[in-house]
């Protein structure tokens, strides 16, 4: 039985990766189970939230793949390039405690984007036995979706900012799942750094477009300083940080096995 996946999709600026980062953190606390992370967003810097050092990425590695078949260069030990690249692949998973990380990275050269994505989904696919929970940052925005290079998932997390245009947009997301007939099966939406009371209002406007609300996380100075400063999401204290309070109750609600 493969792991239990849970994607975050949304506009860029919402706090989707830092949101991201917070699943990691309650999986590894509350569910204790072992996490692979996937950052998938080549404007990578999931590691960043989670406090991991990255040697190597999965558009990296296959650059010089590319390059070593160009180049008809040796390879060790008679491997075939597959066997080279899935033996790099494996090499390039950070470990950490409670997790690992997998990273896309910044391919180069036309259609690279996709062609790393593919590998991602492949490996993380295929490495999702090996874990009970899958946690997977996508890139902001939509195309990734309408690429279809996003996984099976038992629960996607669209994040949106508090805003009119960004409920908009995670409406646009939500319906394009469906219109693309994708394997998503539970879809919630998160309103990140809510300053003030308007949650109730934005809540309602939310569900009026059809979107199902799971939580309301209020703007937290905390979260703002502790990234300013480089500091990872594990370093925020649970007490003194209403934003991480706000996501492990939402997560709680959600029921994760």
């Amino acid at each position: 039985m493969g792991a239990y996946t849970i994607a975050l999709a949304g506009k860029g600026g919402t706090g989707k990766t830092s949101i991201a980062g917070l699943t990691v953190r309650y999986l590894t606390e509350r569910r204790r189970g072992a996490v692979l992370a996937v950052d998938a967003d080549s404007n990578n810097c999931l590691n960043e939230a989670l406090g991991v050092d990255v040697h190597a990425t999965i558009g990296n590695l296959r650059e010089d793949s590319l390059k070593t078949i160009r180049e008809g260069s040796d390879r060790p030990g008679g491997m075939s390039m597959e066997q080279l690249f899935d033996y790099q692949v494996q090499q390039s998973i950070v470990e950490a405690r409670g997790f690992d990380l997998m990273v896309m990275g910044r391919p180069e050269g036309p259609g690279c984007y996709c062609a790393a994505n593919n590998i991602i989904r492949k490996y993380s696919d295929k490495l999702s036995d090996q874990y009970e929970y899958v946690v997977i940052d996508n890139e902001a925005g939509m195309e990734h979706l309408s690429r279809r290079t996003t996984h099976a998932v038992d629960l996607m997390l669209i994040v949106s900012d508090p805003t009119v245009r960004g409920l908009r947009t995670a409406d646009r997301i939500n319906r394009l799942v469906g219109e693309l007939d994708l394997d998503v099966r539970r879809r919630v939406l998160i309103i990140n750094r809510v300053a003030g009371n308007e949650g109730p209002q934005l809540k309602g406007l939310a569900e009026d477009l059809g979107l199902h609300v799971a939580g309301v996380v209020p703007q937290d100075e905390s979260v703002f300083v502790n990234d300013l400063n480089g500091k990872p999401i594990f370093s925020l204290p649970l007490e003194n940080s209403a934003a991480v309070r706000s996501v492990y109750s939402t997560l709680d609600g959600l029921n994760i096995p």
